[in-house]
């Protein structure tokens, strides 16, 4: 997300930031639950992995509702798209096996991570502590998951091709989010 001045100017900047994150993690949360199902009978090894990452989403998922419902927020329109669109994303990858998994969370989460520096950058000039506090309360498990799935994926043929997919149909998902 690129900020702008008026961007900066708007008060509900933190209210949006914080749907749209809420609605990410959702997708995340499904992304993982449909890559566990697949590693369940492809690659039982990633499983308690996938598992951890799959708590730190729903524990990011829980922040930002928690936050959203003191501010009265309702959640994004872009909700159970995410939802839907993350089920499909971690079933199609969990499908490419190990490396497909793998390539899947890095890309995910190198859109993520920079995506919330940016919007760190944003709430930080507009002044909103409570929405800062919350994007800045997950950034470490979000650069932790980046980490591993490169480490784990980035010599694999898949790695290349997998990540341009995921990270646009990512970075468009966010795109549309912050607009809706």
């Amino acid at each position: 997300m690129s900020v702008t001045t008026a961007a900066l100017r708007d008060p509900a900047l933190g209210n949006r930031i914080l749907k749209v994150d809420h609605a990410g993690e959702f997708g995340a949360i499904n992304i993982y639950r449909a890559q566990i199902a697949v590693a369940t009978v492809f690659c039982r090894d990633l499983l308690p992995q996938l598992r951890e990452f799959l708590a730190h989403e729903r524990r990011h998922l829980a922040t930002f509702r928690e936050v959203m419902r003191a501010r009265g927020v309702a959640r994004c329109r872009s909700y159970w798209l995410c939802g839907i669109g993350g089920f499909a994303l971690g079933l199609s990858t969990g499908l490419l096996g190990r490396s497909g998994i793998m390539a899947c969370t890095a890309a995910v989460e190198t859109v993520v991570t920079s995506h919330l520096a940016h919007q760190l950058v944003a709430l930080d000039a507009a002044s909103d502590t409570a929405a800062w506090t919350a994007v800045n309360s997950i950034l470490a498990d979000e650069q932790e998951h980046q980490a591993t799935g490169i480490a784990l994926s980035r010599h694999s043929v898949l790695y290349q091709p997998v990540g341009w997919v995921v990270s646009r149909a990512t970075s468009s998902v966010i795109w549309l989010g912050m607009r809706l």
